[in-house]
């Protein structure tokens, strides 16, 4: 009989181990996934500063574009509005929308000689684009800890642990189909 109490106590110990280890990664998981959205965000927020910069410079010289420039303003605003409120899907869009009025901002820029001579407007241009392409690589490493969590919480055992502490799902960052396609200067120009 002792040596049966002895067994149950052992193999208890080792389950009740190997639960707290289970949850102890689940939490890191889960706070990696914060970590890299918090790294997209501060990022986002930068963009969002330094594009009303951009839209003055570019306002003194494009007299004729205020429709470019509105639509960049109004797909910040969209992109401002899905981060505050950290809707994922939502930030997936409004990215694609304000990527392509950014674009279509720096192609109508090509026609103003002045404009592109302007140092404010290289260095916003220049910042803008930079923070592009962090943007792009902390979406991935976002994308990649959300994947990582949500195998983890489907994976048996763990899934019976995070079923029991209520850890959910994370939604991947996406962006539209359009955002992925080659970008056509002369549409630009044509629009």
């Amino acid at each position: 009989m002792e040596i049966t109490g002895i067994i149950l106590l052992v193999v208890l110990v080792v389950v009740v181990i190997y639960l707290v280890m289970v949850y102890n990664q689940l939490v890191q998981i889960k706070h990696n996934v914060s970590k890299a959205w918090a790294n997209i965000d501060v990022l986002l927020k930068q963009r969002h500063d330094e594009l009303p910069k951009l839209i003055e410079t570019c306002k003194q010289y494009m007299k004729f574009e205020q429709d470019t420039l509105t639509r960049v303003m109004q797909a910040r605003s969209g992109v401002s509005d899905a981060r505050e409120q950290q809707n994922i899907g939502a930030l997936g869009r409004a990215e694609g929308e304000l990527r392509g009025a950014v674009g279509r901002l720096f192609a109508v820029a090509e026609a103003y000689p002045d404009l592109k001579t302007n140092q404010t407007f290289l260095h916003l241009q220049g910042r803008i684009s930079s923070l592009e392409n962090g943007i792009a690589d902390r979406r991935e490493f976002y994308n990649e800890s959300v994947n990582i969590n949500n195998v983890r919480i489907e994976q048996f055992p763990d899934s019976i642990v995070a079923a029991l502490l209520s850890f959910r799902a994370a939604q991947m960052l996406r962006f539209s189909a359009q955002e992925t396609n080659d970008v056509s200067v002369k549409e630009l120009f044509q629009a």
